[in-house]
């Protein structure tokens, strides 16, 4: 099978569009799809690391998790510079198109197995009902675990 295009929908609390893309569908199954796809932004500083246009990110929506995670790979190199994790209601796979509600939490996670979260004062803001609350702290401690499991800390 060929790979397959897939247009990216990044949405706000409103549901209105904040970015788009596109990449390629590298896997898929009835509750999330993998995706390649590359950065499209200006060269920029990150968290102690560089985010470059054309780096390459390995992304993973689900349908029955509040989380989608990026690997993002080093354009030049192919180095794993870390891994992005957006907390999100779960995604909406639909034909060709994956669409997912930001909820303002971040997870960052380097190479080394440091964790750093990020935007906690946006996810405040946000006035979320307790019940939605209460599942985005169960997703951020699920992956936390996670990446503590799979990343060995630093030596």
């Amino acid at each position: 099978m060929l790979p397959q295009p897939v247009t990216v929908i990044k949405r706000n609390l409103e549901r209105q569009e904040t970015w788009r893309y596109t990449g390629t569908v590298i896997q898929q199954n009835a509750r999330q799809v993998q995706l390649e796809a590359f950065f499209n932004r200006p060269d920029t500083p990150f968290y102690e690391i560089w985010l470059n246009q054309g780096d390459r990110f390995v992304e993973t929506f689900y349908s029955d998790r509040w989380y989608n995670i990026f690997a993002i790979y080093d354009r030049h190199d192919g180095r794993l510079k870390g891994w992005y994790c957006n907390l999100s209601y779960p995604a909406e796979l639909l034909d060709g198109v994956v669409s997912y509600v930001d909820l303002a939490l971040d997870l960052l996670v380097y190479p080394d197995g440091r964790q750093v979260v990020l935007d906690q004062d946006e996810f405040d803001a946000l006035n979320l009902p307790a019940d939605i609350q209460q599942e985005v702290c169960s997703a951020l401690a699920e992956l936390q675990q996670h990446f503590k499991n799979m990343v060995p800390g630093p030596t």
